[in-house]
């Protein structure tokens, strides 16, 4: 059985709040898990003391049994100090503004 910690979303439809669970990679997102963590609000602030809480207790057993977090669980552990910090991946380029777009943010700047 392979052990993921990820992120299972509960809250209201346009209000995201996440359990952040020990679960068989096999299970559905929302579905049936062994063991909650802790939890991430991502409607707080990024400097909010209560936007991510982890039980780092149980996180190092789970990591200590072979779970394995995904990428946003672990950048989350890494700044909660349980383990290294991922590799933040560059953003794509299709998404940055187009050129003249970026010229008239340019003019606009300078004027």
């Amino acid at each position: 059985m392979s052990l993921k910690i990820r992120l299972a979303r509960a809250g209201a439809k346009k209000r995201p709040y996440y359990h952040i669970v020990v679960a068989d990679s096999r299970s559905p997102r929302d579905g049936r898990f062994i063991e909650r963590l802790g939890n991430y609000n991502p409607m707080l602030p990024a400097d909010h003391a209560d936007r991510v809480k982890l039980n780092s207790e149980r996180v190092t057993h789970w990591v200590a049994q072979g779970a394995v977090p995904t990428d946003r669980v672990a950048r989350f552990m890494g700044r909660a100090g349980l383990g290294p910090t991922p590799a933040v991946r560059e953003q794509p380029k299709k998404s940055a503004p187009r050129k003249k777009a970026q010229e008239r943010a340019k003019e606009a700047a300078a004027s």
